[in-house]
């Protein structure tokens, strides 16, 4: 499905702060409950969620939209399968809704080489190597407010597959790579969307991390732009 190549030999640097894993426990998923009976009330992404599945958009649930909710998690595989539209519900939604063209806007430069493209705006990343995707759109989670990822342009300065933080009780950060300042693109375990944001990081889901450590290497470029919902401007 995602293109992976074997990374060149990463030349370690000797980046010692270490500002990126959000110290959030874990959200349990929720049971999928009966195959017919759809009891999940409404949730706060409802009228988006109606919209996208052409459902009727008056931000109620019914169970109609309930088990239309509940099909869309099985479909992509959310951590929440009750129906219920939180907001992981959401961010997968506005991944799938992006996958025909991530890059619509124009929002992420086009390159001849390679640019992992991070949307703050919409909590996405991507890959493009000039109009060619290579991977993605997948949700993101970037930083909260006053521990805002830094937009621009960046470079991939240092890797680190089996990372913990020193500064978040050995928080795992997985698939780590670095490219500004100790800020870097990484793994995180569990619910990514358990917490408001992280602390600079771009948070990903481990199997995404794993897939973009396959593709990316030092020295590949990074563009970040956008504000995280919910952040200052």
């Amino acid at each position: 499905m995602r293109p992976a190549r074997l990374p060149r030999a990463a030349a370690a640097s000797a980046a010692a702060a270490l500002l990126c894993a959000a110290a959030v426990p874990a959200a349990s998923a929720a049971p999928a409950g009966d195959a017919s009976a759809c009891t999940a009330p409404t949730g706060p992404y409802q009228r988006p969620l109606e919209r996208y599945l052409d459902r009727p958009v008056d931000g109620r649930q019914s169970p109609e939209d309930c088990r239309a909710i509940r099909a869309f998690q099985a479909d992509y595989g959310t951590s929440r399968t009750d129906g219920y539209a939180d907001l992981g519900t959401y961010r997968t939604m506005v991944a799938a809704e992006a996958a025909p063209d991530p890059n619509a806007a124009g929002d992420c430069p086009v390159r001849s080489f390679t640019v992992t493209c991070v949307d703050m705006d919409r909590q996405l990343l991507w890959v493009q190597s000039g109009d060619r995707v290579d991977f993605g759109p997948v949700p993101i989670r970037t930083g909260r407010d006053a521990q805002e990822t830094r937009p621009g342009w960046h470079t991939i300065y240092w890797r680190s597959k089996d990372h913990v933080s020193t500064l978040y009780d050995d928080a795992p950060m997985p698939y780590a790579q670095f490219f500004d300042g100790g800020q870097a693109l990484h793994g995180h375990p569990g619910d990514l969307f358990d917490g408001g944001g992280s602390a600079g990081c771009v948070n990903l889901t481990v199997d995404d991390a794993a897939s973009l450590w396959m593709l990316l290497d030092v020295d590949d470029s990074i563009y970040v732009w956008g504000t995280k919902p919910g952040t200052a401007d």
